[in-house]
Parts: structure tokens; sequence; C-alpha cells
């Protein structure tokens, strides 16, 4: 980054760490850091702070019980000791059929494809061209043998949001015995949260991806439901995940979900607005723009924009130059070059597949951010197009579209 401003559009992959909740975490690291399991007064006041956080996270997931409420160290954590742990359970004895998206994060999709490795068949279900989710496909897939269906609740990459309470509620009237993981990672702190009354047996989130610092997240797990644990030892967090308690970010991760919750009409509204903004401005103003966020419903504050005929990659080193952040997709597949499996998904067309970017903003974005971002970006966009070795077709789309 050669320019000293910094706008950061990229709050899906990570978000900067609240400074309330940093105030929170910081009596934990060298005043009270005693271990929750000691009988003594020193540690008991870890395991009350232990006791409050979660009961902070069960009225975040909107669970019935703070003892639903697992604390792991990350959204892939989630994902594999939700997974992971009831297929080696009594509730999927006998069966060996699991159904998920073709658009979950890799946390989900990877571990689906080590599944199918050890055996388990798989059912991947697709997704329109706006990105939402074919329901009648998955609850097609559903029968007796089907052991789990794993849902993202927002697609990280496009902000579509997938019916999670209404696919949990078909699938359970079709087979009852089927249970229901929800990766709620892109959703939490965006859109309200709410298990109880729901037939959606477990949900996972990541704090990262709420202000809350990187290395701690939290597993919703129904009390009906009894999960194999991924890690043996001692007896915390009920025997299901040993380890003494990473009790300054469980304090982070809990202070951030409650002050995420309180600012959730501001996500929706401001939020909003901002991303609107930014999304109209691109589509009006860039000749090449395509919305690839076709999605009804979406949570407030990410888009993702094709570029035409241009590099993604050639798209961030310039954008890079000017201080602004944003990805051509997750955070976990940055490194690769293949293009992203949700658009491919979508059938979004080769022309914009490679020049996708996403923009993801967060509660502390500004509009001056968003008006320095639709400054520079048609500068960016025609600075590239010129070397471009689809000069014919973009001329085409300059005249076609007249901007």
């Amino acid at each position: 980054m050669t320019n000293s401003k910094l706008i950061y559009l990229d709050n899906n992959a990570t978000t900067k760490t609240d400074e309330k909740v940093i105030e929170t975490m910081l009596p934990y690291f060298s005043e009270y850091y005693g271990n929750p399991s000691s009988i003594y007064e020193f540690g008991g006041k870890n395991a009350h702070k232990i006791k409050e956080a979660r009961d902070k996270m069960r009225d975040f997931f909107g669970a019935e019980s703070d003892k639903e409420i697992f604390f792991t160290a990350s959204g892939s954590e989630c994902a594999n000791m939700a997974i992971r742990g009831l297929l080696a359970s009594k509730h999927a004895a006998g069966k060996n059929h699991i159904i998920t998206t073709k658009v979950e994060h890799p946390c989900v999709l990877n571990l689906y494809k080590h599944l199918a490795k050890e055996g388990y068949n798989v059912t991947y279900i697709g997704v329109n061209d706006k990105g939402e989710l074919n329901t009648d496909e998955l609850y097609n897939s559903v029968n007796d043998n089907t052991a789990l269906v794993a849902c993202m609740y927002a697609n990280n990459e496009t902000g579509a949001v997938f019916p999670v309470e209404q696919i949990a509620q078909k699938v359970k009237d079709i087979n009852p015995e089927v249970k229901i993981y929800v990766d709620a990672v892109q959703a939490a702190g965006k859109i309200p949260l709410n298990v109880k009354n729901t037939q959606i047996d477990m949900m996972g989130v990541s704090g990262h991806k709420f202000h809350a610092p990187k290395g701690i997240g939290a597993l919703y797990v129904n009390s009906s439901i009894v999960l194999e644990p991924l890690i043996y030892g001692g007896h915390q967090e009920r025997g299901k995940r040993a380890g003494t308690e990473n009790v300054p970010y469980i304090a982070g991760i809990a202070e951030a979900a409650q002050l995420a919750k309180d600012a959730l009409n501001f996500e929706a509204v401001q939020v909003k607005r901002l991303r609107d903004k930014l999304e109209t401005g691109l589509l009006n103003t860039v000749f090449n723009a395509r919305l690839n966020s076709l999605a009804q419903n979406r949570v407030p504050n990410t888009t993702n924009i094709g570029f035409e005929f241009i590099e993604g990659e050639l798209i961030l080193l310039n954008m890079d130059e000017f201080g602004i952040c944003a990805s051509s997709g997750s955070a976990c597949t940055s490194g690769s070059l293949d293009p992203s499996h949700v658009l491919k998904a979508m059938n979004v067309p080769f022309t914009a597949l490679h020049g996708s970017i996403r923009f993801s903003l967060s509660r502390f974005t500004t509009e001056d951010e968003i008006d320095y971002t639709l400054k520079v970006m048609p500068s960016i966009i025609e600075k590239l197009a010129k070397i471009s070795p689809f000069q014919k077709e973009l001329s085409a789309l300059k005249q076609k579209r007249g901007i």
C-alpha cells in the first residue's frame, strides 16, 4: 500500500476488535489470570466470568439455556465439532447420507469432501443465478438414510441469506431424525439470531467477524443433542472440549456479541445505506461493472461486483495502492487463482467471474470512506481496461452503457 489512507472494506474476512471489547478483555490477561477450574476464589472469579459470558452468548443466539453454549477457537472448529461430533454420536447411528450446499464456506465444504472419502454419501445442493438456495432440491434429497443437513445462514461472498428456519422445519417434517447445523458466521452481528422455537439443532459463530478478536468462536447445541467430543481430556465445556478455557477471549466474544446485538438496527439502516450507496455508485460510474449480489434477502453489509474482462487480482492490487482493502472471495481461499466456487455455482458469466470483487462494510465504515472509494474506482478500472487483452469486448461494453 503506497497510500497512507486506509479504507477497510473487507469485513467479511475479519473485523477490527472494538475498543470496548479490548477493555473488557485486558484485566483477564494480567489481573485475573487464575485457572477457572481452581477451587480458590482467585480462580473462581474467572469461572464466574465464563458463566456470565455464556449467558450473554445464550442471549445472542436466542437459546433456551446457557448450557447449550460451547466456546471454541473459530467458526471452523464450530463446524467440525458440530458435524463430526454429530456423525460420531448415537443420533447418526447407521446413517451415512449427509447434505450441504455448493456455496458453503471451505470449513464445511472441505470437511464434507473428507467425509466422502470416509464413505459418507454426500449431496450438494445448488443455487440459482441470484445465489438463492434451491430449497426444493434440498427437500427432495432428504431420505430415511439422511443424518445431517449443514447449511450456511448468510453467504460470505454475496451476502445472500438462506431461510434456515424454514429449511430446518421442512426437513424435520420430511424426516424428524435429521439434524441441522447452521453456519451463522456471516450472519452473526448483521441480522438477528434466534434459535428458540426453531428446528435448528446446532449453530456456529466466529468472534472476529463481529469485532471480537481472532481465535474465539461459540457453538449452540440444542440440549437434546449429544455430541461426541473432538478433543478429549479435562472436564471443560462439560466434557465436550477439553483444555483450560481462554478467559480473556471468552469475555471478549461475549462483550462483542452484546455490542453487536445492540447495533443491529444500525446495521439494518445505516450500514445498508452505505452499502447501497457504494453499490449504486459503482454500477452507475464504472462502465463494465456488473452486480453479482442479486438475492432478494441479503445481509446489510455485503455486495459483490463483477468488473468484466479485467482480472480481480489486478483490481485488488491497484485498489491497495489507494489504501482500499477488499476481497475477490473467501479469505480462506484468497491464495488461490481459481475462480470463486460460489460465483461458479451461480453461473456468473466467464466475462465477470475472474474480475469479481466483494466489498463488505461494518458499523465503523464512514461516509467519507465510501465517497473516496467511489472517487478512485472508475480511474482504476479505466487504467486496467487499457491493458486488458479484451479491448474489442470492453469497447462494445462502453458503447452499450454510455458511461
